[in-house]
């Protein structure tokens, strides 16, 4: 290859990684932003994103999730609580927003103030699921709560979706190692990436599943 030729692809490719770079940073520091606030105020509903159910019980994720929307119906910011996710064939038919109700009748929220989600897999779909359900009730304004780091993601998507939102990270019980915060903000990156792309959730989940497993 001449000298100029590979001078020219040395040059386009430094260009990319420092385009990549950027975006890096950039998605980073919204998702840190957006993690960092809480911008919970009076609205229609509280929707709960779902986390892993063990048995019937909510993960020690989803209990903080679960956790802050009662905290959050108790300051009367909404009047309704959605529980969201759906389940596998592993969960013995249980499912993240059926397991989510129970844990909020078992903390005093009534049966009727309680919306469960059961079919989503996925942040995509449960977005999909809420925004459809806030055009059927004519809820004009719905506050998420997730992990810090999971709501910038969840805002965009519910943007896209039509759906305005304000957001509310869970607790942080325990403390995470560096690793595991390090892990999180890809997947993270990586997601939103995926959304700006149009590459389908589900292909980036088994993607993120084999990366896990090298």
């Amino acid at each position: 290859m001449p000298e100029r030729k590979r001078h020219f692809w040395r040059w386009l490719l430094l260009l990319v990684l420092l385009a990549a770079l950027s975006w890096c940073a950039w998605v980073y520091r919204q998702i840190v932003q957006v993690a960092q606030e809480d911008q919970a105020q009076p609205a229609d509903a509280i929707a709960v994103f779902g986390a892993a159910e063990y048995g019937g019980r909510p993960s020690p994720v989803l209990h903080a999730r679960l956790d802050k929307a009662v905290a959050l119906y108790r300051r009367q910011i909404a009047p309704i609580i959605v529980t969201l996710g759906g389940g596998t064939e592993k969960d013995s038919g249980r499912t993240e927003g059926g397991v989510g109700r129970d844990y909020l009748l078992a903390q005093g929220v009534p049966y009727e103030q309680i919306i469960p989600e059961t079919r989503s897999i996925d942040t995509e779909q449960q977005v999909e699921v809420l925004a459809e359900l806030a055009r059927t009730q004519n809820w004009r304004h719905v506050v998420v709560v997730s992990d810090g780091s999971h709501l910038f993601r969840i805002r965009e998507l519910c943007r896209q979706a039509g759906l305005n939102v304000w957001t509310s990270p869970r607790s942080i019980y325990g403390r995470i190692s560096p690793w595991d915060y390090r892990m999180r903000i890809v997947h993270e990156i990586v997601s939103y990436t995926a959304v700006r792309l149009h590459i389908p959730a589900s292909f980036v989940h088994r993607w993120w599943i084999g990366a896990e497993d090298l």
